[in-house]
């Protein structure tokens, strides 16, 4: 009978942990390597259908080819029914440079090595000598005719934008203080190293229809991975734009499964001065002479149609499989919603935000527990885009006077100039861009939202107006304003007389 000291087991037991150490190493790195090619797989399957529906259409219309892009190639031909839109500056001819005008010395101190030319360009014009931009074929169905979005202006690139503006909208000017500070050289190519997105989308149709999707690049998820013998090729930057089941909701504290989606703003510029109504012509110069001249090739590039807009994206929030959100057959809810930090994150009073937002995402939670599809969309629209201070200003006026709901919207009217400049008429793309055929539930008494997603064919079956037990009492000024003046409702509508007794709390309660 053999026995073993107290030295020997302790032996034996470090051995055996380290043993199991390295097992849970192996399977974080497996796991690793798992989730790596589950995110390859899901991109090169996006691509092949991209590519697998622009060979269907390619099929279909033999006359159509895909060309190869080339610095030989020429612009392509502009879209004959806004050509005429776009306005040529009295002053400054569409071709060639007014001396002294495009360029000028920059400072010798503080350039980095090879991040930026020697030489300041201000704007460029068409046919100038050495500008060809990449062709740009909007809402054509196979990818490399279409073209990718290129807006950068390192050194490379300049000469071969097909875009204006900057990719990361409002973060575009942390990016120039980067570059300014030498904390980021302009010349940094992207490892997209397992960036892949985590779900599968599209295509749909509507990609190919530059009618229904002029807000946003629908192709700016795979972007990366088309175009990458293009982006190695020309040296380009392309960047991409509750009770617990154990399944959307985890556990008893709330958790819940959820894929997410980012989108940055690309707007094509045709599309969205049709969409309001307007000419082209008149929506650049509006562009321009409102954002203090930032963007000069909004009036000298009219050959150019896409604009990258400094303003705030939005944020898809899936409940639920992401496949399931354009199945006709499967029920969805949705909630579009408009970011109000005081009250989404801070938990402000004052507005019904915070609490619709929390009662869509249990609804649509509860959707995709039943089988169907729930989805919230959170768009950065702070103060009805105007502002947090202009929000704030109307808010200082509500409370120090008679806060009262017949005066809700004068109020912010006497301020801004304008009771609401959130404009939903681009809020559908991202519908679209979803697959999303037809709304079940609408989780939105917004009139505004209601007709913009309407009047882009997407039918809503039915639509829930927030509970009045959600209803904070400081809020009532605020939703029954809104409901008189034509928010979703299935209760009163008040009488101006009605709405002039609602009052919210004064400046010192």
């Amino acid at each position: 009978m053999s026995s073993s000291s107290p030295s020997d087991q302790a032996a034996v037991l470090k051995e055996v942990l380290e043993a199991l150490k390295a097992m849970q190493i192996n399977q974080v790195q497996l796991a690793s390597h798992v989730d790596a090619i589950s995110g390859r797989v899901n991109i090169l399957a996006g691509i092949k259908e991209v590519r697998d529906v622009a060979a269907a259409a390619a099929a279909e219309t033999p006359s159509s080819t895909s060309t190869p892009l080339s610095k030989a190639e020429k612009v392509p031909s502009h879209d004959e029914t806004h050509d005429h839109a776009v306005p040529q500056s009295p002053s400054l001819p569409s071709t060639g440079i007014p001396p002294g005008v495009d360029v000028m010395p920059v400072p010798t101190a503080h350039v980095p090595a090879k991040s930026v030319t020697s030489r300041i360009i201000l704007t460029t014009y068409p046919g100038q000598s050495g500008i060809n931009p990449l062709p740009m074929d909007w809402g054509h169905k196979d990818p490399h005719t279409r073209g990718p979005v290129v807006v950068s202006r390192n050194q490379n690139t300049v000469r071969r934008r097909n875009a204006i503006g900057a990719h990361g909208g409002s973060y575009s000017i942390y990016y120039a203080l980067a570059v300014a500070s030498n904390e980021i050289r302009a010349d940094h190519k992207p490892d997209f190293t397992n960036t892949e997105p985590a779900a599968n989308i599209g295509p749909f149709p509507q990609w190919a229809d530059k009618k229904k999707i002029v807000s946003m690049d629908p192709l700016g998820h795979l972007a990366p991975w088309i175009y990458k013998d293009l982006i190695e090729k020309e040296n380009s930057k392309c960047h991409p734009t509750k009770v617990p089941d154990g399944k959307i909701c985890l556990n008893s504290s709330g958790e819940l499964a959820v894929t997410k989606f980012a989108v940055e703003p690309v707007w094509y510029l045709p599309g969205v001065a049709e969409r309001f109504g307007i000419d082209e012509g008149s929506l650049r110069r509006a562009l321009f002479e409102h954002t203090g001249g930032s963007y000069p090739e909004l009036i000298t590039r009219g050959d150019i149609k896409l604009f990258l807009p400094p303003i705030g994206g939005l944020t898809v929030y899936c409940f639920g499989d992401p496949a399931k959100m354009s199945d006709e057959k499967v029920r969805l809810a949705l909630r579009v919603h408009d970011e109000c930090n005081g009250s989404d994150v801070f938990g402000s009073d004052i507005c019904t935000c915070r609490p619709y937002l929390i009662y869509g995402i249990e609804e649509a939670v509860k959707e995709a527990q039943k089988g169907g599809s729930g989805v919230v969309i959170y768009f950065r629209k702070e103060g009805r885009a105007l502002g947090e201070v202009t929000k704030y200003l109307v808010y200082n006026a509500r409370k120090r006077g008679a806060d009262r709901a017949s005066e809700y919207f004068k109020r912010t009217e006497n301020i801004a100039g304008v009771k609401d400049m959130r404009f939903q008429a681009l809020m559908p793309d991202i519908l679209h861009w979803l697959g999303i055929k037809k709304i079940d539930r609408m989780l939105s008494m917004s009139n505004m939202k209601h007709d913009a997603i309407v009047g882009q064919g997407i039918p809503i079956h039915e639509r829930v107006e927030l509970p009045e037990s959600w209803i904070p009492a400081d809020s009532r000024v605020e939703i029954d304003a809104k409901i008189t003046a034509g928010y979703f409702t299935t209760g009163h509508r008040m009488t101006e007389e009605e709405l002039s007794a609602v009052k919210g709390r004064s400046w010192e309660e």
